[in-house]
């Protein structure tokens, strides 16, 4: 009885289906007759869905009414563009939108009042809708890997945000809103334009891991000496010729670091007016005691 009963409710259920709006090709395949929130999983901190390399062009109409969805992925797909129906999906704690073909988010992105992570990275975006900060919560944010030249004044209201990766766009300078960015642990402006970084560096008290590989920069501030907090320091790849002689002052720099995943100071690749060529070979104390003592003769 049990049987004939679920067979005739699975019966109906694809004559709805057959009887609705025509889906898709992939979205037909991706539900196959089954109900949109089956999709979700229920884990032990989120309810997520994933729609990863799914190959779509646009977001699919039922993904909008899963209101429960806290980790929503859909990268590496060919999106272009994300709708003002993001809004709804307010309970977002987790978006990941890398790998698509996206030329700017929706402003209505501001809505996800309980967002903490958001991945836009390999995209095509020139801007960052100012309404991003509003998302209050927002605590990990990558936009690498697109045209981005420049960011809203209103991040300065993003003060949880504590890892945020802006390589491989279009910066020649540093946005003044990131100096305001006190929780910064982590900032990544690797391969863009850079040419200098200002003195304001300074105010980001508690930055851990600071790179700026492959850029333009021809000197580092005195300024960034002071921050104490400080374990890594990528400026490979750069014209810098001398380097602040309060450098030493950055003490858990532990070594001269080669490796592009180890802490350290990261200084290879630079046109270092001599002797610092050699003394940089002879490691990071032989490096501090040399801008010491030169500190102490001036």
């Amino acid at each position: 009885m049990g049987t004939e009963h679920s067979k005739n409710q699975e019966q109906r259920r694809m004559v709805f289906l057959r009887k609705g709006p025509k889906l898709p090709a992939w979205e037909d395949a991706l539900l196959a007759g089954r109900e949109p929130k089956s999709l979700l999983k229920r884990g032990l901190r989120y309810v997520s869905l994933s729609l990863i390399m799914k190959g779509m062009t646009s977001t699919p109409d039922f993904l909008w009414g899963l209101h429960e969805v806290q980790k929503l992925n859909l990268s590496r797909n060919q999106l272009v563009v994300i709708p003002p129906s993001l809004g709804k999906l307010d309970r977002l704690v987790v978006l990941n939108l890398g790998g698509n073909c996206l030329k700017c988010l929706p402003k209505e992105i501001g809505l996800l009042r309980n967002l903490k992570v958001l991945f836009v990275n390999m995209n095509c975006l020139k801007e960052v809708p100012a309404e991003l900060s509003l998302c209050r919560k927002l605590e990990v944010l990558s936009l690498s890997h697109n045209c981005i030249s420049q960011l809203p004044l209103s991040f300065t209201d993003l003060t949880s945000l504590r890892k945020l990766n802006l390589s491989n766009n279009c910066f020649v300078q540093i946005p003044l809103c990131i100096f305001a960015l006190r929780s910064l642990d982590f900032l990544h402006l690797g391969s863009n334009k850079l040419e200098n970084i200002a003195e304001s560096i300074q105010y980001l008290v508690n930055l851990q891991i600071f790179i700026v590989e492959n850029n333009n920069i021809r000197s580092l501030p005195r300024s960034l000496c002071y921050i104490s907090t400080l374990e890594l320091l990528n400026a490979d790849y750069n014209a810098i010729q001398s380097l602040p002689d309060e450098l030493y002052l950055l003490r858990r720099l532990r070594r001269i670091a080669w490796n592009p995943m180890d802490k350290g100071l990261h200084i290879a690749h630079n046109p270092l007016a001599r002797p610092l060529p050699e003394v940089v070979e002879g490691g990071l104390d032989v490096l501090f005691n040399y801008l010491r003592d030169k500190k102490e003769r001036n």
